[in-house]
């Protein structure tokens, strides 16, 4: 049981304090009448007679036992003190994201449009994934790394800011992106290695097909996540003209079988975002499925704090008593 900054190993002991404060008040209400009494006609003969410095001398004597006595009953519960080490080994996850910036992520069925809600949402998946190494691809028609796989999330958060549509030529070759974020991970020692791919398109560019992608990845023993990004039907697609901005009606059209084949074959799984809520809800569902092993050993050691307690009452008795057979000594 603790008490204060000690964990005392017997502390029901302590319930011998109850006998001590019972004699402190015995002793100060009833030892008071077995005083001896003096009768005197008068006391004005004693008007100038102070107490004498021996009076309080043995309250003194009476004091220390009882401090004694309590120090021996602290001695008795053993205190103890702990010292506690914790050793954290952790097992992280490579991941990384391949992000499709075509020009069609600007669609704005998500708020304010697909792309900026990807990045929102996946710089908070981020943010818990604290012991996990991290990366980032984009793609279009083509793909390039826009961050390694890194621990330090405050480069990649801030990497992350400079993503935009437009940063290469329009398409969508996911197949490109998905080999590209193979490459980052193929050498990974990580036990677990992952890539979230998220496209609102269908693929229509790119050296490589998103199969070979796919196969490349299960060769190197790494899951990919796919994300479908896009709702139902019609999305409004913001299009510029040389009177501003205006909006025109885009079919959303997404290769949800070759997403869903992507992720089967990979031991994966494929998910369809449809709203900014549903794609915050896919990003749960994520961290939950890959779950950092986190193993924790902890060592304690206990050293015996019982030693100053004994001391003190040993001193108190000692010091209680050659006080009271010396200099406070009493005379029958």
């Amino acid at each position: 049981m603790q008490i204060g900054e000690y964990i005392w190993l017997y502390p029901w002991l302590f319930l011998a304090i109850l006998p001590i404060i019972g004699f402190v008040w015995w002793n100060l209400r009833f030892k008071r009448r077995r005083k001896a009494s003096l009768q005197l006609s008068s006391f004005s003969g004693l008007t100038y007679i102070g107490r004498c410095w021996k009076q309080y001398g043995r309250r003194v004597l009476f004091v220390m036992r009882i401090l004694a006595l309590t120090a021996l009953v602290f001695a008795f519960a053993r205190p103890q003190n702990h010292l506690s080490h914790d050793e954290i080994a952790t097992e992280g996850i490579d991941i990384v994201l391949s992000l499709d910036v075509s020009s069609s992520m600007l669609a704005e069925d998500f708020r304010p449009n697909r792309l900026e809600a990807a990045k929102n949402l996946a710089k908070e998946f981020i943010k818990s994934r604290a012991n996990d190494r991290i990366g980032l691809v984009v793609f279009s028609s083509e793909s390039f790394t826009q961050c390694p796989i890194t621990i330090d999330h405050s480069i990649l958060n801030d990497l992350f800011e400079g993503v935009h549509s437009g940063m290469v030529e329009d398409g969508t070759a996911i197949g490109m992106g998905l080999a590209t974020a193979v490459d980052r991970l193929k050498d990974s020692k990580a036990k677990s290695k992952v890539i979230i791919l998220m496209t609102d398109g269908v693929n229509n560019t790119g050296l490589i097909d998103p199969q070979t992608g796919a196969e490349l990845a299960k060769t190197y023993g790494i899951r990919i996540y796919t994300i479908g990004v896009g709702s139902y039907g019609m999305a409004p697609m913001p299009v510029q003209t040389p009177f501003g901005k205006k909006y025109v009606n885009q079919e959303v059209m997404i290769d949800e079988a070759m997403m869903r084949k992507i992720a089967t074959q990979t031991g994966g799984q494929y998910f369809r975002a449809t709203g900014n809520s549903r794609l915050k809800d896919i990003y749960a569902q994520i961290d939950k499925l890959e779950k950092t092993k986190i193993e924790v050993s902890s060592y304690r050691q206990y050293k015996e704090e019982y030693l100053i307690f004994a001391l003190m009452a040993a001193l108190l008795l000692l010091l209680e008593f050659v006080l009271r057979h010396t200099i406070l000594r009493t005379f029958p």
